[in-house]
């Protein structure tokens, strides 16, 4: 069966190196060279490079760490504040130099740049006649913004390896874009490590699949653009099959344990074999298309037309666009796991303590504090509770992260958005009020239950009223503004008439009594879910109007 690629973008992916473990290494310096470990609960959770070199790895026990490398410096990784702010200052740099802002943030630390439209312009100005002194803009309306660059080489690596060959003159459309694409790559890298302090792995292709794939060659600090031919023809063999052939099929995203543990039982015929498994041994396997990875992939919980998804992945197809990532997150989530949670009382007190973490993280993420005292950008609509009672013992094998999870929602109390109020009165408040109420709905029994989970979560996030394209509603002091500025020109301005001899001044008592005062400011009261001054009259409206589902 043909897949049709869709070849005409140029896709970027970023990945930051070591991320976890950069962050303390940007506040501290002097820790680059030491080896360096992030602990969360009594595990590793990440560490450096130079920590690698020594032996450590993820999700090491702290003490075995400590018994490998002695001198390893452990530092504490449970508040992801630090994480999470240093990527959103990555991603915002990342979006600023990305024409339509087309960037897609997955996770803290990996983005997907859809630079199709700013390389097609530069591809447009390029001067066939001196390549070697080339010049990349990055603004199109400032042609002095941007940076030089030698446009008859790749910047970073290639797959097939081209370092030290002389690009041809005759360099196919795909080919010149993917070349011009490295030094953007190169240039992205270098303002994220020297403005910043991070460094990153690139990978440069036409999706977000093979970006990714090829960004990972060569790590840490590299970049690698996968070259043409993407077809296979007569002549020569697709670039595209040559780099995915090798790669063992649990490698490929997009590919899970079990999708992967299942095409590894039908191609070597065992059903628990730990055989290394190629694309190419799935891809080359006697009657092997979708019709047959539907057979071998089909279950439940699969989805639908996974058998041609499948077949598109094992031949390096994948269309799928960049999402933009919003200003505001569609959930807001905050969780722990617990070696054994048995009693109410202790429950209570995670879930304050969660509660509280939810509470600053609402005000941080959804705050606007440019004009103090802040006004909220979003809403959630809808609060909900999550647990994992721990399994009998013996009965755990095989359990993926989020199995045996139980969840509970119910409508967000107004008062959480209370400004005025401390963190911890509101976080004491939402749990009795609130909180409890649903525990209680997910364990109705007393006693006998093991939590090995809690998560606390706001969702249903709504933009306030504004001007953005994700808004729930559009801000109607701002519209009037705007209609007032477009109109101006075309407005017939009235010329105030002369006033009449016999008509008093406004600051006798006759004006004072009989002049009807239409600009006088109705009586207010200021929303306490969007913030929006609302008039006394239309208040109970407008609290409706916030109750009614989208």
């Amino acid at each position: 069966m043909a897949v049709l690629r869709n070849d005409s973008r140029i896709i970027l992916h970023l990945d930051y190196d070591c991320f976890y473990a950069s962050v303390f290494e940007v506040e501290q310096p002097a820790l680059r060279s030491l080896p360096l470990a992030v602990q969360q609960k009594q595990i590793v959770v990440t560490c450096n490079y130079e920590a690698r070199r020594r032996g450590l790895h993820k999700l090491q026990l702290i003490k075995d760490a400590k018994r490998i490398c002695p001198d390893v410096v452990i530092v504490l990784g449970e508040d992801l504040t630090k994480f999470r702010n240093a990527s959103k200052e990555l991603y915002l740099l990342v979006r600023s130099l990305v024409w339509g802002g087309r960037v897609e943030k997955l996770g803290f630390d990996e983005l997907f740049l859809d630079v199709t439209e700013m390389i097609d312009y530069n591809i447009s100005v390029l001067n066939p006649n001196d390549l070697t002194n080339s010049f990349f803009h990055l603004d199109r309306k400032d042609p002095t913004i941007g940076t030089a660059y030698d446009a008859t080489h790749f910047q970073g690596s290639t797959f097939p390896v081209t370092e030290g060959s002389p690009v041809p003159t005759d360099l196919s459309s795909l080919e010149m874009r993917l070349l011009v694409a490295s030094h953007l790559q190169g240039h992205i890298r270098s303002k994220l490590e020297h403005q910043i302090g991070f460094t990153a792995t690139g990978g440069i292709s036409t999706s977000k699949l093979l970006a990714k794939l090829v960004g990972s060659v060569h790590k840490p600090n590299g970049q690698t653009t996968l070259l043409p031919p993407y077809q296979s023809t007569l002549e020569n063999e697709s670039n595209v099959h040559r780099f995915l052939d090798e790669h063992e099929i649990r490698k490929i995203p997009g590919i899970g344990s079990r999708m992967a543990q299942k095409l590894r039982a039908h191609i070597t015929g065992q059903e628990d074999s730990d055989a290394k498994v190629t694309v190419r041994d799935v891809r080359l396997f006697p009657g092997m298309g979708p019709p047959l990875l539907d057979k071998i992939l089909s279950g439940l919980g699969s989805a639908k037309g996974i058998g041609t998804k499948m077949w598109s992945v094992l031949h390096g197809v994948d269309n799928s666009e960049i999402l933009q990532g919003r200003d505001v997150p569609t959930q807001i989530s905050i969780e722990d796991s617990y070696g054994r949670l048995d009693t109410f009382e202790a429950v209570r007190r995670e879930l304050v303590t969660l509660s509280r973490s939810l509470i600053r993280r609402m005000r941080a993420d959804l705050l606007d504090n440019e004009t103090p005292p802040g006004r909220w950008r979003a809403h959630p609509r809808t609060l909900r509770l999550s647990t994992r009672p721990r399994l009998p013992p013996g009965s755990e094998t095989g359990r993926t992260y989020h199995s045996n999870r139980i969840s509970r929602s119910a409508p967000l109390p107004a008062f959480i958005f209370h400004l005025d109020e401390n963190m911890d009165a509101l976080a004491e408040r939402l749990v009795q009020e609130s909180v409890l109420s649903m525990f209680r709905r997910l364990h109705p029994e007393k006693s006998g239950w093991n939590l090995s989970l809690l998560n606390i979560a706001v969702t249903n996030i709504v933009e306030s009223a504004g001007d953005q394209k994700q808004s729930s509603g559009r801000d109607i002091g701002k519209m009037f503004q705007q209609q007032e500025t477009v109109l101006r020109d075309w407005t017939v301005q009235e010329q105030e008439p002369e006033a009449p001899v016999d008509v008093l001044p406004p600051d006798s008592e006759q004006a004072e009594s009989d002049d009807w005062e239409d600009d006088e400011p109705l009586a207010s009261l200021d929303c306490t879910l969007c913030g929006c001054p609302v008039p006394l009259f239309a208040h109970e409206a407008h609290m409706m109007y916030h109750s009614v589902p989208e």
